[in-house]
């Protein structure tokens, strides 16, 4: 990524996306004191956003349940229609975005499903009890408002989540309402608290919302998050791994360029695709531990800890730019610097078009390859920036994070004496920040270069080995004793 590139990107946001922004805070101000006690000023925000996809096929919808909440009526066709406005003005957020990262980066995109094509039939009718129930807690949050929420209120989710994850298809959804109502069982009566995380618990409730309306946003044929377009056979090049987990739940996303087999598809240009595998946890697993996790994937950790190329061969390819992750679709193949690979093969690359209920400004993740900046540590804010010519990009690095706790090797102290850093452009807090995947530095004189799954088969740092020893292995404890309860 070139300076000239991060100046014109930085710069102010595309026309209408702080619009845009302010009606989802209107709408998600509500939220925060719940729709049992709505004053003018709220209902006109309900109002707004309604307005703001008047001339949409969700217009009418959208109008009518602004109406009926105000008058007190607050149904689920009311929420959801609302819920979906949200969603599409967030959508155009992150279309206009994304569109100008394309413009000032040059990077070609497929384009997605034209309005009008096909969407997922209604859910099969055993699936309803599940899903009415997600509903009505979710319905019961909203009333009370994130203000009113106790412990009472966030218990009641219970037999609705388990429901939800008894049944496959639904677990995504399982698992989002159990993070949501995590974070506000740990946050305890918000009206005590600082203050809570406004547009992000808006987010999880909105989407919830959406996939307990529907239960999956895809045809039957594939997977939620996109329809499948096909199989795809060719060399997978690492770029990078991220981590994402809560108390219930783990996953690793890896971010790749597939060079399709000579019958490939997208022209046989090579494309940005990711792939990723999702395990249960406990809140106990932290640290290089939660990589023992996903050990029934052996394909998948070595090609990120020992920095190989992958062979695949018929692996299911969704619209989305994702590929379904299978480990007898895959071999390990020979080594590949992922560095050397993003500079000769990124610029080339065309990327997909994101799935539709994923059209979301913090849904935005794209590989990027910055050189050749200063690093500077405010110690007010604690925040990491790179100086790119006088542009300053924001790191997503904690300063005062524990190396001990940290899945890999990319700490913050490297990434402050870097000097190159592959990783993910984001848009978040109303700017574009860096989520690093790799930096290369130097350390002592000598040159270190670190990758956020180094540690995909284990930690070679000798203080961890030595506390691992100390303590024992987390997850062999752990499944020794699952394994006594269930002979008993």
């Amino acid at each position: 990524m070139l300076a000239t590139q991060l100046h014109a990107l930085a710069g102010a946001a595309p026309a209408g996306v702080a619009e845009a922004f302010a009606l989802v805070d209107g709408f998600d101000d509500v939220l925060v004191e719940g729709l049992g006690r709505l004053d003018a000023a709220r209902g006109d925000a309900l109002g707004a956003l309604a307005g703001a996809v008047a001339a949409t096929p969700m217009g009418p919808a959208a109008r009518d349940a602004a109406e009926k909440i105000v008058a007190g009526s607050v149904t689920d066709e009311a929420l959801v229609a609302l819920a979906g406005a949200r969603a599409a003005v967030l959508g155009a957020a992150h279309d206009a975005l994304l569109a100008s990262f394309d413009a000032a980066l040059g990077r070609d995109r497929l384009t997605g499903e034209p309005v009008g094509g096909p969407i997922a039939p209604p859910p099969p009718p055993d699936w309803e009890p599940a899903l009415a129930g997600c509903r009505s807690w979710l319905r019961d949050v909203a009333i009370t408002g994130w203000r009113g929420v106790d412990e009472d209120v966030v218990s009641s989710s219970a037999q609705a989540r388990q429901a939800a994850l008894a049944e496959p298809r639904l677990r995504r959804l399982a698992v989002l309402l159990d993070g949501l109502a995590a974070e506000l069982r740990a946050s305890g009566q918000v009206g005590t608290a600082a203050g809570p995380p406004v547009r992000r618990w808006a987010d999880l409730w909105a989407r919830a919302l959406l996939l307990a309306w529907r239960g999956d946003w895809s045809p039957p044929a594939g997977p939620a998050g996109g329809e499948p377009t096909g199989l795809v056979s060719g060399r997978l090049l690492v770029l990078g791994a991220e981590v994402a987990e809560h108390d219930t739940a783990a996953r690793v996303q890896v971010h790749a360029i597939l060079e399709p087999a000579a019958e490939g598809g997208a022209g046989g240009r090579p494309r940005l695709v990711r792939t990723g595998v999702t395990v249960a946890k406990v809140d106990t697993l932290v640290g290089p531990a939660l990589w023992r996790l996903f050990a029934d994937y052996p394909v998948l950790l070595g090609a990120l800890a020992e920095h190989r190329v992958l062979e695949v061969a018929d692996m299911v390819s969704l619209d989305s730019g994702d590929l379904v992750w299978r480990e007898d679709a895959a071999r390990l193949g020979d080594a590949a610097d992922p560095f050397v690979t993003a500079r000769v093969r990124l610029a080339e690359t065309v990327s997909s078009a994101p799935a539709p209920l994923d059209r979301h400004p913090v849904r935005i993740t794209e590989p990027v390859l910055i050189e050749g900046y200063k690093t500077a540590l405010d110690e007010v804010t604690r925040t990491l920036t790179f100086d790119l010519a006088g542009t300053a990009l924001v790191v997503e690095a904690d300063p005062a994070v524990d190396p001990a706790s940290s899945l890999g090797p990319l700490t913050p102290a490297l990434l402050a004496a870097s000097s190159a850093c592959l990783g993910l452009l984001r848009w978040d807090d109303d700017r574009w920040w860096l989520r690093p995947l790799a930096a290369q530095a130097v350390v002592r004189k000598k040159p270190v270069t670190a990758h956020a799954g180094d540690w995909a088969l284990g930690a070679p740092d000798p203080k961890i080995a030595k506390t691992r020893a100390k303590n024992g292995d987390a997850v062999a404890v752990l499944r020794e004793r699952a394994g006594r309860l269930l002979r008993r």
